[in-house]
């Protein structure tokens, strides 16, 4: 598959980025699904809809990383590399979230 259809494939599954919140702490932060919410870090912000499920942890958001623009996921990881592989570290960071009004 050509990148080209690998992206169409993936915006017709989900057409704009997602940012998938536990209940728990979409109660805490009154989050509704499908709200727009920006995920913020010391590095930077990305946006996206909210997406509630019990699939990953209460402390825990996700974004797929393959949007672009402002739902790009790797604005708000670390840029910092392991010291032994030299991969960056985009997987995890302390972010916020904020709901975009």
């Amino acid at each position: 598959m050509t990148s080209a259809l690998l992206d169409l494939a993936l915006r017709e599954a989900q057409p704009e980025p997602v940012v998938e919140v536990h209940p728990d702490l979409a109660e805490a932060c009154r989050l509704n699904e499908g709200d727009r919410v920006r995920v913020v870090s010391r590095r930077g912000a990305a946006e996206g809809l909210v997406r509630i499920t019990e699939a990953i942890r209460p402390d825990t958001v996700f974004m797929p990383f393959h949007w672009g623009d402002a739902g790009c996921a790797n604005l708000v990881t670390h840029d910092a590399l392991d010291p032994i592989s030299r991969m960056p570290e985009f997987k995890v960071c302390a972010v916020r979230i904020e709901a975009v009004g």
